[in-house]
């Protein structure tokens, strides 16, 4: 019996032993592609019985053209570079890997937030530049007198919280699909959009990509937080308008931002974020350490292994 064929569309990882193991315990053949553009992707993948895909777009023509595939696995949270609902109306599930690195990325928000609430950007900058001051150029509150908020309730969010909490401060949340009581028992108050943005001094964003939380931030929403206020990302780039942000950020309507995933990757030389003040910039790193790597490629194999052998999904984000 021919064995299925499992094709990795593109990867940017140091090798593929954990997907070998875990497919060749699965009798399938593994065959690695390095596609950038849809063509590419289409060429490779005609008669594969499973996808693995990375960076690679995935469109309507390229799931057309697909003869016998199973299962199509993102690596990684997002999925915005595979046709969903090109691929649910030919029956194929298309999963995404959640829970590789959600410590991780929490780590990161909790990180950026607490780096630009303690300055240290700023003082770090005017310390090499020749002053030497014992207290801040602005007003710098304790964290235990701060009000955390998180746009998104879900298993990064959640985590930020429980490290967030050990400062002291207010904890709240946006997230329209979780219940009051479920954040109350982990000590977060519910609130509505509108509190969200004029009640937080850091605002961490935790939100999927959708048609409605495209520019959750924006311009009109900037205004209404405080001037003191820290905006987080570490979710999706678009969830922000960065060059409203940036605006903001230099017109002084919101002291911070730290942001480590944009619109557009890598962030363009002339993008106004580089030069406004109180930004600070990371190269969509907040997914990465030493072991969550290994942990996505043998989780998204896994979930290749499930579909061949016709067991139940784990993580199916187009039912």
């Amino acid at each position: 019996m021919t064995k299925p064929r499992v094709v990795i569309t593109d990867h940017g990882f140091p090798n593929l032993r954990h997907e070998e193991d875990v497919l060749a315990a699965a009798g399938a053949e593994l065959v690695v592609a390095q596609c950038k553009t849809a063509d590419a992707v289409l060429e490779a993948t005609r008669d594969a019985d499973a996808l693995l895909v990375q960076w690679a777009p995935v469109p309507a023509a390229v799931v057309a053209a697909l003869t016998r595939c199973k299962i199509i696995v993102r690596y990684g949270i997002g999925y915005d570079n595979v046709d969903l609902a090109a691929a649910k109306a030919r029956g194929i599930p298309v999963c995404n890997v959640p829970d590789y690195g959600v410590h991780e990325v929490a780590e990161h928000a909790v990180s950026l937030a607490i780096a630009l609430a303690r300055q240290l950007p700023q003082i770090d900058a005017r310390l090499r530049a020749g002053t030497w001051k014992i207290t801040p150029d602005r007003a710098m509150p304790s964290l235990r007198e701060m009000t955390f908020a998180t746009a998104g309730f879900g298993r990064i969010a959640r985590s930020a919280h429980t490290m967030m909490r050990g400062f002291g401060g207010k904890r709240i949340a946006y997230d329209p699909f979780v219940p009051a009581d479920l954040m109350a028992t982990e000590g977060v108050e519910k609130v509505e959009l509108d509190d969200l943005f004029t009640r937080a001094d850091i605002l961490s964003l935790h939100l999927p990509l959708t048609a409605e939380t495209k520019h959750f931030v924006n311009a009109p929403r900037l205004t209404e937080m405080k001037h003191t206020a820290i905006v987080v990302n570490t979710a999706r780039g678009p969830l922000i308008d960065t060059v409203a942000l940036a605006a903001a950020l230099t017109a002084g309507t919101v002291a911070g931002a730290g942001i480590d995933v944009f619109e557009q990757e890598p962030l363009p030389a002339e993008h106004p974020l580089r030069s406004a003040p109180g930004a600070l910039l990371t190269s969509h790193v907040a997914w990465y350490s030493e072991s969550s790597i290994p942990r996505l490629q043998r989780l998204a194999a896994e979930e290749v292994a499930r579909a061949l052998r016709g067991a139940p999904l784990k993580n199916q984000v187009n039912k």
